[in-house]
């Protein structure tokens, strides 16, 4: 796992520059920095050595030295491609998975981005044309941004490399603030700041003559199978996860597993154990609240007698959250509780398996149980009732919110949600706390200098997933949601974390569940086997039944996550009000100050979770500001919280 950047500049030498831009993400790849300039082109890359530790520096090159690659992640299957390269004459001079990519170009073109199978961000400079595609994998586990303007291109694994560069002027992205506000990440190619894009998953970017072209190269177009039967189900089950864990078991170095109990990193464990790994490391973490699940990842460790490593954290989260930041790019929730959890296991090993993905491909989110009862109702709804639900919703938020009864809001948006059934993507969307069907809400959160300024330039959150939607129409409202999230939260929030937090300590973590044969496996589930009696992971716990202990099988989801209210109580409200200052906030031009001290103000109550993170969120949104936007704090790494209380 490494980090990747690159520059093209007419006549311009970036090469000082380029090393500026390594030098910031030295964290993604503290075992080796190389620099590559050719005709306007500046390529870096940093390395975590994982496989083939003596011959895989970067750019590594084909044969006759015209192709070149920089590459961040791991391509699980490329010991098959190289055996098939070999075979048409292809001839290697690493050991490294990368050196398969320059190959695979050469015979194959663009076409072969597909038939990769793994994580990766890569940049292919095909020196004969002078063109450049980056490529990102299939699910947007391994990030690639990028900045393209008057025929220049800068592109980074993370986007602070981007702002090292004198052209880029850095300002606050309002329409991806938006989207978070809503959604609490940011949804699509957009990031917080202006004129930095996401490559998107399953996409690749091709540069050429200072232009630039983005196509998909990959789409999933799986559809549930009706005819299968359980029986069957559970047994390609078993032999996919199990072929996704071998493949991902390859290594030069020492890898263990994020252990919580649950049943996704207890089924990697089992698989591990069942492939006859002889050392599995564990690793547990808690924050010494009620839900931490220590006894569960016990069990599961002396079950398979793994080398099992627990940590209790008893912090007060705000004095970590400028370094998580600053790490993270945007302000997010939980990325305290994986920030810690990687530097816990960098002292044993480099490598981790976790269990993201589980829970989107076979249906494991308590909201799934939501969602699933009402697949018939969504259907049968005509669409001429949507205008009456739609009117009751708009009267039903203006008398809750009159109240200033903040703690009803929980059931006022649960009874919002009962009003949308007919329409998928907004019962949906509302489940998921967006606020911004209800337009009086806006004067609640925004300045009204930012209100004037949002008629006119930002669209509503649903606009970015009405494709997703209308994509799988066609199909019952799970099915929709589990294809929607798969490309909206899972890759912008879960994933982004995954990412920054691990790599933030020079861990890669790899995630079995989103192989890409054991996706096509997944949703090719039929709804009925993956939830049953209204019951999560109905297949996937009866796959594992025999393998785990039972009270593993039926233990309720929690997640990794912090509690809100608990956080409010400890150091959230004193560090908030630190912050948000009234001068802040009016000078920030914005939020409603009024409003943040309602919240403030307002009894602890943990019907307020959604409002503890919408503090969170702005707390951490003026921090990034402070850091990344008003000055250079983060060019010099300044994380001490007090550097960013308001005088």
């Amino acid at each position: 796992m490494c980090g990747i950047c690159g520059i093209f500049e007419k006549d311009v030498n970036n090469t000082s520059l380029m090393h500026e831009m390594l030098d910031i993400i030295e964290h993604r790849g503290p075992d080796g920095k190389s620099v590559f300039t050719h005709n306007g082109f500046t390529l870096g890359h940093r390395r975590l050595a994982i496989i083939d530790l003596n011959t895989g520096d970067q750019p590594i090159f084909n044969e006759n030295k015209d192709i070149c690659v920089i590459f961040n992640g791991e391509i699980y299957n490329f010991k098959e491609h190289k055996a098939n390269l070999l075979s048409l004459g292809h001839h290697f001079y690493t050991d490294s998975d990368t050196e398969i990519l320059v190959h695979l170009y050469e015979e194959y073109g663009c076409d072969f981005f597909a038939k990769l199978n793994g994580i990766f961000a890569f940049a292919l400079l095909d020196l004969r044309k002078n063109k450049l595609y980056l490529v990102r994998d299939h699910f947007g586990v391994k990030p690639l941004h990028y900045f393209h303007q008057n025929g220049k291109l800068i592109f980074a694994s993370e986007q602070k490399s981007i702002l090292l560069h004198p052209d880029i002027e850095r300002r606050i992205n309002l329409k991806a603030l938006h989207s978070h506000l809503n959604l609490r990440y940011t949804q699509m190619n957009e990031t917080l700041f202006e004129g930095i894009k996401r490559l998107p998953p399953a996409h690749f970017l091709e540069f050429e003559n200072g232009n630039i072209s983005i196509k998909k190269y990959w789409s999933n177009e799986t559809k549930p199978d009706l005819a299968m039967n359980e029986e069957d189900a559970i047994e390609q089950m078993h032999t996919h996860i199990k072929e996704a864990v071998k493949r991902q078991l390859m290594s030069d170095v020492p890898l263990g597993v994020y252990l919580s109990g649950g049943m996704d990193s207890s089924t990697i464990v089992q698989k591990m154990h069942e492939l006859g790994v002889s050392e599995i490391n564990t690793f547990t973490m808690g924050f010494n609240e009620p839900t931490d699940e220590f006894p569960d990842a016990e069990m599961i460790s002396k079950y398979f007698g793994t080398n099992h490593h627990t940590l209790s954290l008893s912090m007060n989260p705000m004095q970590q959250f400028p370094e998580v930041l600053w790490h993270a790019e945007e302000p997010k929730i939980n990325l305290l509780q994986g920030f810690n959890m990687s530097a816990f296991v960098r002292k044993n090993i480099t490598v981790v398996l976790g269990g993201l993905g589980g829970d989107e491909l076979f249906a494991g989110y308590d909201i799934h149980k939501l969602i699933y009862p009402f697949n018939k109702w969504h259907k049968a709804c005509p669409q001429w009732l949507w205008k009456i639900s739609d009117m009751k919703s708009k009267l039903l938020f203006r008398m809750q919110n009159a109240t200033h009864t903040m703690s009803l809001d929980e059931y006022r948006r649960g009874l919002q949600m009962l009003l949308s059934i007919g329409n998928v993507e907004k019962f949906y969307l509302i489940l998921r706390n967006t606020w911004d069907y209800d337009n009086p809400f806006y004067k609640n959160i925004y300045h009204p200098d930012m209100r004037n300024q949002m008629k006119m330039e930002i669209p509503k959150v649903h606009k970015a997933f009405d494709l997703f939607f209308k994509e799988k129409s066609d199909l019952r409202a799970l099915d929709q949601v589990l294809h929607t999230e798969f490309q909206s939260k899972m890759v912008n929030d879960y994933l982004l974390t995954e990412d920054r937090m691990s790599m933030a300590n020079s861990i890669e973590e790899r995630v079995p569940f989103l192989d890409l044969d054991l996706v096509n496996f997944g949703f090719s589930i039929p709804m009925h086997l993956k939830i049953k009696n209204n019951q999560t992971k109905y297949l996937f716990r009866k796959a594992m039944a025999q393998k785990l202990p039972e009270s593993i099988i039926q233990k309720k989801k929690w997640g990794f996550t912090v509690n809100p209210y608990l956080q409010f109580k400890k150091d959230l409200k004193e560090t908030a009000e630190n912050i948000l200052t009234p001068d802040f906030i009016e000078q920030q031009g914005l939020f409603n100050y009024n409003y943040i001290r309602r919240i403030l103000d307002h009894k602890p109550s943990k019907k307020m979770r959604w409002h503890y993170n919408f503090i969170w969120i702005l707390t951490g949104l003026a921090i990034w500001q402070k850091m990344y936007i008003d000055s250079d704090k983060f060019k010099t790494k300044s994380f001490d919280i007090r550097d960013y209380y308001s005088k």
